[in-house]
């Protein structure tokens, strides 16, 4: 089975179970405060499984299903079925992880700051698929013309880092950022040629 569906699987049954248990549903949450002071390192990987509602839920989970599938097809390709699944799943986690990075330095000392969601490792996850393949298409629900995905990447860059600065939802644009950033890193590692292909599509 598709590692991408045992991840989408795995955050629905876990989001569902938690969703009129707000007691449980707390324990899991990315609070950097508690992570600083009491050592709840947990909450930097519980938070991910775990959503606000269910359009945060489904928005996340499509946008994985569609990029991701894409990208861990491509990692089995070329580095086989065991390490292709293994780069796919560093991928996700490690950008889950690298998303909270921010988030942890900004809001470490505020009691009050919570956020959850797959949002950062989903985010890795385009960012990689959109950095290894940048002449593809895509579709947003909003726009009915196909946008290439080297165009794309930096316009939704920039619209987080003005939304982030501008401060006025309780979005968290700085996860989005960071996660995008672990994932074009991630690429470069595995492939450092896909920087230079990727400035080649766009000049």
């Amino acid at each position: 089975m598709s590692l991408v569906l045992i991840i989408i699987g795995i955050t629905v049954l876990i989001s569902f179970s938690v969703e009129n248990k707000p007691d449980q549903k707390e324990k899991m949450l990315f609070i950097p405060n508690r992570i600083k002071h009491n050592g709840e390192f947990h909450r930097m990987i519980s938070s991910i499984f775990i959503h606000a509602d269910l359009n945060h839920l489904v928005f996340n989970m499509v946008s994985l299903y569609f990029l991701g599938n894409l990208f861990e097809q491509q990692m089995i390709q070329i580095y086989g079925v065991q390490l292709g699944s293994v780069n796919f799943l560093l991928l996700y986690l490690l950008g889950g992880i690298a998303s909270e990075v921010y988030p942890f330095i900004r809001h470490q000392d505020d009691p009050y700051y919570r956020s959850l969601g797959a949002s950062g490792a989903v985010s890795a996850v385009v960012f990689a698929a959109i950095f290894w393949n940048p002449t593809m298409n895509l579709y947003l629900f909003f726009i009915p013309v196909p946008i290439p995905a080297y165009i794309f990447g930096p316009i939704y860059l920039a619209f987080e880092y003005f939304a982030m600065k501008k401060g006025t939802t309780n979005i968290a644009h700085d996860a989005h950022i960071g996660g995008a950033l672990f994932g074009i890193f991630f690429v470069l590692l595995l492939n450092p040629n896909k920087g230079l292909e990727f400035f080649e599509a766009i000049f």
